[in-house]
């Protein structure tokens, strides 16, 4: 599973526990634009940085160690792409 689609579902999946909070909904709770929310769940984005995972964060009142700690994103392992140039 992709990392993008790891964090498509734990936005899913906490918008549904917290009462089917709507994305336009997150957006405005979390200052993430509804178009780059948009762009995350369906994947365009691929590599949403730390400053955009950490709004939404705290749009669902949590610390970024709550947001990413769910059993898919604990077994993923991030592998360098082989086209990668290390700098």
């Amino acid at each position: 599973m992709e990392y993008v689609t790891l964090i498509s579902n734990r936005i899913k999946e906490l918008c549904k526990q917290r009462g089917n909070i709507s994305y336009y909904k997150l957006s405005e709770m979390s200052g993430v634009s509804t178009s780059t929310l948009e762009n995350i769940i369906k994947g365009h984005t691929k590599n949403p940085g730390i400053a955009t995972i950490h709004q939404l964060e705290l749009g669902f009142n949590m610390t970024i160690a709550e947001f990413c700690d769910f059993e898919a994103m604990n077994l993923y392992e991030f592998v360098e792409e082989e086209n990668e140039v290390m700098g």
